[in-house]
C-alpha cells in the first residue's frame, strides 16, 4: 500500500465525539499515523504478518492502519469503553478481521501475562500533562515488557531525553 493511500484510508477513521481530558484522549492525526506505520512497515518490516499491540489505542487509528498493512493480528488496549466502542465500529466499517481489542488499564497489566507476547508494540500514549505526570513512561515500560522485537512510540519533546535513555 502506498503512503498516500494509507493516509487517505486513515482519514476515514472515526475519532472521539467527546474526548475525556483526564485520559488525555486526542486523536493521532492520519498524517502522523500513516507516516509512522508506513516507516515501521517499509523500513523495518515490523508489521506485516506480525503480532502487533497498540497501547492506549483510543479509536484505533494505529490499529486500523497496522491491520491494513497486513499485520497478522493487531490488538488494541485501552481503558475507556467509549473509545473501544468507536474502535469496534471502525474495525467493522473497514471490514478488518485481523484486529481485536482488550479493555484494561495498560499501567496495571500483569507483567507475566503479556511478557514478550507481541512482536511489535505501537502507541501514542497519554503524555502525562493532565494530572498524570510520567504516564507515557509507564506505557513505555509496559510496551518494552510486552514486545519481543520492537516498540514504536510517539512522545512529547520534554520526555525525549528519558525515552532515549530507556532505549540504550
Amino acid at each position: 500500500m502506498k503512503l498516500k493511500e494509507l493516509e487517505s484510508c486513515l482519514q476515514q477513521v472515526d475519532v472521539f465525539e467527546d474526548p475525556k481530558l483526564l485520559l488525555e484522549q486526542y486523536p493521532t492525526s492520519p498524517h502522523i499515523a500513516a507516516r509512522m506505520l508506513y516507516t515501521i512497515h517499509n523500513s523495518f518490516d515490523d508489521i506485516e504478518s506480525r503480532l502487533v499491540a497498540d497501547l492506549g489505542c483510543g479509536c484505533g487509528v494505529l490499529s486500523v492502519g497496522a491491520a491494513m498493512l497486513d499485520a497478522g493480528l493487531c490488538v488494541g488496549f485501552d481503558i475507556d469503553e467509549d473509545a473501544l466502542e468507536i474502535f469496534s465500529r471502525n474495525a467493522e466499517e473497514f471490514e478488518l478481521t485481523n484486529i481485536d481489542m482488550v479493555q484494561c488499564d495498560v499501567c496495571s497489566l500483569e507483567s507475566d501475562r503479556f511478557y514478550n507476547k507481541f512482536d511489535t508494540v505501537i502507541m501514542n500514549p497519554p503524555f502525562g500533562t493532565k494530572h498524570n505526570k510520567g504516564m507515557d513512561m509507564h506505557f513505555l515500560k509496559t510496551a518494552l515488557n510486552m514486545a519481543s522485537n520492537a516498540v514504536y512510540s510517539l512522545h512529547k519533546t520534554s520526555t525525549r531525553e528519558v525515552s532515549i535513555t530507556m532505549n540504550v
